[in-house]
C-alpha cells in the first residue's frame, strides 16, 4: 500500500468530528489550534488539520466508529506506515485518518497518556496530571476541547507565529485560574519562557 500524499489535508470541522464521536464510552477532545478557537467562541484562522486526543489504551475504540477511513501512523520525518500493533507500539504518538473516496486527510489522532481517569501531561508525565474532568472543557452545543491553559502549554514549546497568536487572542479570555497553572506550568518545562511574564500582567 503506498503512502498517501503528506500533505492533502482537507479536515473536517469539530463540530462533525463531535457527531461521529458522540457515543464513544472514553474521554476524548479536540486539541491544538482549532481547540483555542473553540475556546474564543469561533474561528480566527485558518487550520490546516484537525487534532482530538483520546487516551492510549482506549485508541482501539476509535478506528471501528469510521470504516469508511484508513488510520497511518508517523514513524520518522515524512513517513507513515499503515495501523498496525508493532506501529502502535513504536514512539509515535499521532495517527492520521485518511479518506481513500476523496484522497484527503481528515483528523489527527493524538494517543495520549493518561492513569485511569487521570490526564498525564506529555511534556512532564510525573508532575502535571489532572482529572479528565477539570481538562476537559466544552462548547456551548457540547464539543469537548483541552483546557486552554493546557493546550498553550504544549504550544508554548514551538515559538511558531500562530502559536504566538493563539496565544496573545486567549489571553484576555482566561481566568486568574487558567493563567496561574499555565504559568506554574511553564516553570516546570519551560521556566525562562517569556509567555510568563505576560500571564502575570494578564496582557
Amino acid at each position: 500500500m503506498s503512502q498517501p500524499d503528506l500533505d492533502a489535508w482537507d479536515a473536517w470541522h469539530p463540530r462533525r468530528i463531535a457527531g461521529r464521536l458522540r457515543d464513544l464510552p472514553v474521554p476524548w477532545y479536540v486539541a491544538a489550534g482549532w481547540s483555542v478557537d473553540l475556546f474564543r467562541g469561533g474561528q480566527t484562522r485558518e487550520h490546516e488539520d484537525l487534532e482530538i486526543a483520546v487516551p492510549a489504551a482506549h485508541f482501539g475504540l476509535l478506528p471501528p466508529l469510521f470504516p469508511e477511513l484508513e488510520f497511518w501512523v508517523p514513524v520518522s520525518e515524512g513517513v507513515l506506515v499503515p495501523l498496525t500493533a508493532e506501529a502502535l507500539a513504536g514512539e509515535s504518538h499521532q495517527t492520521w485518518a485518511w479518506d481513500p473516496a476523496a484522497g484527503r486527510w481528515r483528523f489527527d489522532v493524538f494517543r495520549e497518556p493518561h492513569d485511569g481517569d487521570i490526564w498525564v501531561c506529555r511534556r512532564d508525565e510525573e508532575r502535571i496530571r489532572r482529572p479528565y474532568g477539570e481538562i476537559i472543557r466544552r462548547t456551548g452545543d457540547g464539543i469537548p476541547y483541552l483546557a486552554i491553559e493546557a493546550t498553550l502549554l504544549f504550544k508554548a514549546k514551538h515559538h511558531r507565529d500562530k502559536d504566538e497568536g493563539d496565544f496573545t487572542g486567549a489571553l484576555p479570555l482566561m481566568s486568574r485560574a487558567e493563567r496561574g497553572w499555565l504559568d506554574a506550568t511553564l516553570g516546570l518545562v519551560h521556566p525562562d519562557h517569556p509567555w510568563r511574564a505576560r500571564l502575570r500582567r494578564g496582557v
